[in-house]
């Protein structure tokens, strides 16, 4: 079952998709666009469930997000679970209006050892999601050493654990996605390609991180157009290579091509949301609303429309 470029090229015609064309004020596009919690601070530490000292800082981000306009929120695994010595997600997503879309959950795909612990993690939260409405899992693979990771010696293992994590999930009746990150075992244009068509594409789809691709040295337009048939979700994210927020920045300020990325999604139906996305660093220059803020704006200008 798993999906080829030939077939892609087959089915959909690849010639079909085309240049894109960037958003405008007279040309509004269809996309529904989300905010991820890594831009806040305290979002990017690595960390469970003990590190949630209380709810408010959940609550800032579900506030600032949502009065921004934004229809959706991702939070890392970590943080849905850790709600629930709180009184749970729900009633702050209630407050604000918000649904929650999707949780991204690391998963160690490489360690045979750590299989079964991996599974039972990620569809322990893929309950919680679940209940809360949510939508969407997105697989983080685990980290590696790049400089000595060998991709063609663990690549059996990745699409076997990436399967296995899959149907589980699909079982909750949830999209699982897999999602592209540097530093980890899928970090490359190849990797990325080698891994999304050997998987079984009926339960694993493609979540790419549009600025995570652009940092690894692929072209994210390309990968996106060549996957688009199984992409159910995404990282909208711009790359800068700068000093502050991990080399990433708003969007519009950077090197990706977010437009052609955005034409590709207008008007298609997606499991999950199209999630703006800025990773958090010691050094912003500016505040996490404010970088949301310039988002909101960015998309605005393209022809995305948001909430009142």
């Amino acid at each position: 079952m798993a999906i080829t470029r030939r077939t892609f090229s087959r089915t959909v015609g690849l010639g079909l998709i085309g240049a894109a064309i960037p958003g405008s004020a007279q040309h509004r596009l269809n996309v529904r666009v989300g905010h991820t919690g890594i831009t806040w601070p305290w979002g990017n530490a690595p960390g469970g469930p003990a590190r949630l000292t209380g709810p408010d800082p959940i609550a800032e981000v579900v506030r600032d997000i949502s009065a921004l306009g934004f229809q959706g929120l991702e939070l890392f695994g970590w943080q849905i679970e850790g709600m629930e010595a709180y009184g749970g997600l729900g009633p702050v997503l209630e407050r604000h209006k918000l649904p929650l879309v999707s949780s991204y959950s690391g998963v160690n795909l490489t360690d045979t050892a750590q299989r079964q612990a991996t599974l039972a993690a990620v569809v322990a939260t893929g309950k919680l999601v679940k209940k809360l409405g949510g939508t969407v899992i997105v697989i983080g693979p685990n980290g590696v050493r790049r400089d000595s990771f060998d991709f063609g010696a663990t690549k059996a293992n990745i699409i076997a654990a990436l399967n296995e994590v899959g149907r589980a999930l699909t079982d909750l009746g949830l999209t699982p996605v897999l999602h592209q990150h540097t530093g980890t075992c899928i970090e490359t244009r190849d990797e990325t390609y080698a891994v999304m068509e050997a998987v079984d594409t009926r339960y694993v789809k493609f979540g790419p991180d549009i600025g995570q691709l652009q940092k690894g040295g692929a072209d994210p337009v390309q990968v996106v157009k060549d996957f688009l048939p199984i992409v159910q979700h995404m990282h909208l994210k711009d790359f800068s290579g700068g000093a502050a927020f991990l080399g990433y920045c708003p969007l519009g300020e950077g090197k990706v091509n977010l437009p052609a990325i955005l034409a590709m999604m207008d008007n298609k139906k997606i499991d999950g949301m199209v999630m703006v996305e800025l990773d958090s660093s010691p050094n912003q220059p500016v505040t996490a609303k404010d970088a949301a803020t310039t988002a909101k704006a960015y998309l605005l200008k393209q022809g995305v429309s948001l909430r009142a």
